[in-house]
């Protein structure tokens, strides 16, 4: 099956498994990007088997493993974008996040560097995106953390700055994450378009297909939910189609000018808080020290 010639919305897999990316093509007949980070590298099944036979792991060893891995997913979508995520907590520096950043760019032609919405991780993200390093800004779950990205990178070119909301976390706490992609979608919707916004923890295929009816830029999403999609005919529902929230709670929109210096925005959430510490805890459990 051929990409749908009316499908405007880019395909990702999320997945640090090369063997899905694989799978993924073979299902859909095409693949957009892929991204990548800690939780799902740590689950691996090479990497799992390594680790499960006793094998000890150094830093170096992981970090080697990690860039096997996003070579491998590269060669298998040179012209699609792969996101590489850096390792960073909340007391990880500016200048340790631009050094890794570097050393990522350099391990294929098509990677996006993941950077956490921090204050170290907006200023590693004004730096780099002055040298044009393509970035996607992640665990984002707020309408200020986008904007600060916005205004972070505003030298940047459309194509290089992807922003990540969530959407699984807020609905794990009661809230409609997909109400939260709808804000931050009508936010963008009169910028001029250098951040896309790439919708992730996409859980369910009722978030996947109405990411596809507001038109997002770009939905990453598992293997599981790819396959929903090629049993529904690779659909692209309509601006008709209705999201069934049940008793999850509305997240409303708040005016926000996209004017402001990056550092004016108020970018604390405990949502990121929480997935950076659970990214650097999955990281160190594959390094036996």
């Amino acid at each position: 099956m051929n990409k749908p010639l009316s499908l405007k919305t880019r395909i990702f897999l999320d997945s640090g498994d090369p063997q899905e990316t694989k799978e993924a093509i073979s299902l859909l007949g095409f693949l957009d990007g892929q991204t990548t980070n800690p939780s799902l590298v740590a689950k691996n099944p090479e990497l799992r088997k390594k680790i499960d036979s006793g094998e000890k792991l150094s830093a170096e060893d992981v970090h080697d493993f990690y860039r096997g891995v996003i070579k491998e997913i590269s060669s298998q979508i040179p012209q699609g974008s792969v996101s590489v995520e850096v390792y960073a907590d909340a007391t990880t520096s500016k200048e340790e996040i631009v050094k890794q950043a570097r050393e990522m760019d350099t391990w294929v032609h098509n990677a996006h560097i993941k950077l956490p919405i921090t204050p170290s991780g907006l200023e590693a993200a004004h730096i780099l995106s002055q040298e044009e390093k393509k970035l996607n800004m992640t665990l984002c779950f707020s309408q200020q953390q986008a904007a600060a990205v916005y205004a972070a990178t505003e030298s940047s070119m459309k194509g290089d700055i992807f922003i990540s909301p969530f959407i699984g976390r807020f609905d794990d706490r009661g809230e409609n994450g997909m109400s939260f992609i709808e804000n931050i979608v009508k936010m963008f919707s009169t910028s001029n378009g250098h951040v896309e916004v790439l919708a992730a923890s996409v859980r369910t295929y009722e978030h996947f297909a109405y990411c596809l009816a507001l038109g997002v830029d770009i939905i990453t999403a598992p293997l599981k939910v790819l396959k929903q999609w090629k049993e529904h005919n690779l659909e692209i529902p309509g601006k008709d189609f209705q999201y069934e929230k049940g008793e999850l709670k509305h997240i409303p929109y708040e005016e926000i000018s996209l004017s402001k210096k990056w550092d004016q925005y108020n970018i604390q959430h405990d949502l990121t808080d929480a997935g950076l510490e659970k990214f650097a805890k999955d990281w160190k459990s594959l390094i036996k020290e």
